[in-house]
């Protein structure tokens, strides 16, 4: 039986394989979800063929685009590609010039005398 380690320095993130941070959770609740789908099915009583080409159909695709996806966007860009649809496409300022202008003056006059 072979004895995989997990590298974790002081201060470094773990790796396993090549997968890095949020995609090693990802691969752990992927496969748990293949495999309870897959007895799910077993026990439903569908054909033991199509449980065993789906299981390994989806699992292999999961690793596949996994480690697709490590490559692509690396340690923490997945985290970043999921935070940008948060982020205002544009701002919009309604105010207009002499708004802005009337405020760094009263600004400016209050740090002089502060």
């Amino acid at each position: 039986m072979k004895k995989y380690s997990i590298n974790k320095g002081i201060g470094a993130n773990v790796e396993f394989k090549g997968l890095k941070a949020q995609y090693l959770f990802y691969f752990a609740g992927g496969l748990l979800t293949d495999l309870i789908l897959v007895m799910v099915m077993y026990m439903a009583g569908v054909n033991n063929l199509i449980c065993l080409v789906l299981g390994l159909g989806t699992s292999g695709y999961l690793v596949y685009k996994l480690f697709s996806l490590n490559k692509k966007y690396g340690q923490f860009g997945l985290m970043k590609l999921q935070a940008r649809k948060y982020f205002p496409k544009y701002i919009i300022s309604r105010k207009d010039v002499k708004g802005y202008v009337n405020r760094n003056l009263k600004l400016r006059s209050y740090e002089k005398y502060s």
